[in-house]
């Protein structure tokens, strides 16, 4: 059940159940701004987790996002300070938190998306994720400016070392190497995958430090 529908529809978010489970659903949308992060589907998805974790509902992302919405308008309306509210959401939140990464996941919006170092409690990967700090081809242009250009065939070169970057960094094995993913899954598995995580974190207790309010980035 879509909550939202009509507002900020580069992200998605609703309600579901999962395995006899009620869970709410946080996806980014890509046919809408790619799903880049803005303000507007910020504060959406902050305010959404936030409600899913007062009435002690269980999180799980679908994450597909290329990263935040550049550009001076973003800027003047204070994208990071919206989007600090995501971070925030996820990190404060109790609930089981549980993340599958379906495609894209670069730089800053991957973090804040319900990464591990958001204190999610299962992350998962799709073999099809990228997972790095920007786009293979944005990536090479700048790392190698200098080599691309000193080649007798540029585009070429160009195209050899996107290919390098793709299979050596954008990848979830590199991810996973590291501990920021518990898995790398076929999408016929998510439902079952899901419902396992949900059943294996339903004693899951967990508390922030006392304190009289958090200080949430308004």
């Amino acid at each position: 059940m879509e909550v939202q529908e009509h507002f900020a529809k580069n992200a998605v978010v609703g309600f579901a159940r999962i395995g006899g489970r009620s869970v709410g659903i946080v996806a980014n949308q890509p046919a809408v701004l790619a799903g880049c992060l803005d303000t507007n589907c910020s504060d959406k998805i902050a305010r959404f987790i936030r409600f899913c974790d007062c009435f002690n509902i269980p999180v799980v992302t679908f994450e597909d996002v290329p990263g935040f919405l550049p550009g001076t308008q973003q800027e003047w309306g204070g994208i990071i300070r919206h989007g600090a509210k995501i971070v925030y959401a996820y990190a404060e939140a109790t609930v089981p938190k549980i993340t599958i990464i379906t495609r894209k996941a670069y730089g800053g919006a991957y973090c804040v998306m319900g990464a591990k170092h958001c204190r999610a409690d299962i992350n998962l990967a799709y073999p099809t994720a990228e997972i790095a700090v920007m786009g293979a081809d944005g990536a090479v242009n700048i790392i190698f400016r200098k080599d691309i250009k000193a080649a007798a065939d540029p585009e070429s070169r160009r195209k050899e070392l996107v290919e390098d970057y793709r299979r050596n960094f954008a990848t979830p094995f590199q991810a996973a190497e590291l501990g920021y993913i518990d898995g790398i899954i076929s999408p016929a598995e998510t439902r079952v995958r899901i419902a396992q995580a949900l059943a294996m974190l339903a004693d899951k207790r967990d508390t922030n430090p006392p304190k009289k309010h958090g200080n949430i980035p308004l």
